[in-house]
Parts: structure tokens; C-alpha cells; sequence
């Protein structure tokens, strides 16, 4: 199983993902096979920290996590 990161791009009606060229041969797939993609939407921070708007401090949230990254 191969994880990669990609964007999706407009295709026709339709919305399509490129498969890299060096993965496609490591794998050993060709036009036409089928295979299964597993889609998970990439989240940002503020994605993240916007589910909690009106019921958490964001922004107290947020200091509270930049002081758990520091490394002093």
C-alpha cells in the first residue's frame, strides 16, 4: 500500500487525480487496472480550531499549544 499526498484537478465534468509515473511503475499499474483509492480531506489548523468556534477559547487553545511545541 502507497500513501501520497496529491491535488485534484477538473477533469471534463468531473474531478481527477494524477497518479505519479514512479509510483505507477513501482506498483506495477497500467492504463485501464482498477485500484482502490481511500480519500481523506487534507485539514488545516484553522479548519481544526473552527469546529470548536462558540464552544472553546480558540484562540486560548492555540497558546496553549504553541507553549507544549516549544522546546526549551
Amino acid at each position: 500500500m502507497v500513501q501520497l499526498k496529491t491535488k485534484v484537478k477538473p477533469w471534463g465534468n468531473s474531478l481527477g487525480l494524477v497518479l505519479p509515473k514512479g509510483i505507477a511503475i513501482k506498483e506495477g499499474i497500467k492504463p485501464r487496472d482498477e485500484v482502490i483509492v481511500i480519500i481523506t480531506k487534507k485539514e488545516t489548523l484553522e479548519d481544526f480550531f473552527g469546529k470548536f468556534k462558540g464552544k472553546v477559547d480558540t484562540q486560548k487553545m492555540k497558546d496553549e499549544s504553541r507553549k507544549m511545541w516549544k522546546m526549551d
